[in-house]
């Protein structure tokens, strides 16, 4: 096995989530997913091996990468082709699809779809057709595997507006309850609630993902984590003093995330000697000299910009000063001294406003609520990439 930070992971070499996918299976059986994750923590990973698994299950799948669409119809054309491409597979077409484009004055050619220009409000009824016309002619169940979903309702958002992106997901919701043979799996690098949260701030009042399972995909295991590590060492050649040592400090200072496992042995192969044999030590040099890059490969300042995105004006400075805080503590923080500390920080005695902020941050991946009640920072290592940039590392 060979390092291969950033780059799509042969199969074979998917280390440690056998058992997570087979329980994602069981829960499709009876519902769609909402598949959660922080970014780099290896979804994609899962989901092509659940595409590889998928035929085996009697299921069509479909993994279609949604972060570039940004207007209903692109979402459309995106289903519409895939619907298209598995139906003629049976020599079956979207007859119904068809129909419709026909009638309100639209054409297809290769999977792209011209409509007149007031024609375009019925994005809604072409993608439910769609969906029938699969429904209706399937042989194989079909299950769609959406990544980057909630990427996708932002830029609607943004090109047209908060109405779209709701309507978007009312009517996937209720696909899903005309057809509880359909199954659809989204996913994202930041959580559909984010969207979901600005969207009620407009109006919207639905609950469009309460028939759908959310699950939280976790960071390798250590023992996992410390034989992947272990595996790339030898693969890259890479000299040791103790390889079981060196392959535990890996796993361990990267929280078990393995695309930063990847990135650390790869960095450990580019500055390999031959007279040299790397260490513990080594690991934690490098582990900080890239969260001091000045290059960001990881792109660790993610966590830090997309609260200008996602957050308002006025949750922002509290969710700064909370992960501040938390940073720059050696210990888990009860509430209380979370709050007396924020309001050292800055006047304000809301107390809502800051509990609501702290299970916002925990449903962002950012912190965790321990069963003693104490925060802390969910993974050490974006804490200690916090500690660099806005304080000190001590």
């Amino acid at each position: 096995m060979k390092a291969n930070p950033g780059g799509q992971i042969p199969l074979d070499e998917i280390i440690g989530r056998d058992e997570f996918i087979k329980n994602l299976w069981s829960i499709l059986e009876q519902l769609s997913l909402v598949l959660c994750a922080e970014r780099r923590i290896g979804k994609t990973s899962i989901i092509k091996k659940m595409e590889s698994e998928a035929l085996q299950k009697g299921l069509v799948p479909v993994f279609r990468d949604l972060e570039n669409i940004a207007t209903p119809m692109e979402f459309v054309e995106t289903v519409y082709r895939d619907v298209r491409d598995f139906l003629s597979k049976t020599n079956r077409i979207a007859k119904g699809f068809t129909q419709l484009l026909s009638r309100i004055g639209g054409t297809e050619i290769a999977g792209i779809i011209k409509l007149p220009e007031f024609a375009m409000s019925h994005w809604k009824k072409l993608l439910s057709t769609t969906i029938e016309d699969l429904v209706e002619n399937q042989e194989q169940k079909m299950i769609f595997f959406w990544d980057e979903l909630p990427w996708m309702l932002q830029k609607i958002k943004q090109n047209s507006d908060e109405k779209t992106a709701m309507e978007i997901l009312d009517v996937l919701r209720s696909l899903r309850q005309m057809h509880p043979e359909l199954r659809m799996v989204y996913t994202g690098s930041i959580g559909i609630h984010n969207v979901i949260t600005s969207l009620k701030r407009a109006g919207y009042t639905n609950t469009p993902l309460n028939d759908m399972f959310p699950i939280d995909v976790p960071p390798l295991s250590p023992e996992y984590a410390h034989k992947l590590a272990k595996l790339l060492i030898e693969g890259e050649g890479i000299k040791t003093k103790d390889i079981t040592e060196a392959s535990q400090a890996i796993a361990e200072y990267v929280d078990g995330i393995p695309f930063y496992i990847h990135h650390v042995v790869k960095q450990m192969s580019l500055r390999k000697h031959p007279d040299i044999k790397e260490d513990q030590g080594t690991v934690s040099e490098i582990v900080k000299s890239i969260l001091t890059d000045p290059f960001d490969r990881l792109d660790m300042r993610h966590f830090l910009e997309r609260l200008d995105i996602y957050y308002t004006t006025d949750e922002r400075p509290f969710a700064l000063s909370f992960l501040d805080i938390l940073a720059m503590s050696d210990q888990p923080l009860i509430f209380g001294e979370l709050f007396n500390r924020l309001k050292s920080q800055m006047e304000t005695d809301n107390k809502e406003m800051a509990l609501s902020m702290l299970t916002l941050l925990q449903r962002d991946h950012y912190i965790i609520q321990n069963t003693d009640g104490t925060y802390q920072f969910r993974f050490p290592l974006i804490k200690r990439w916090w500690r660099l940039q806005r304080g000190d590392d001590q």
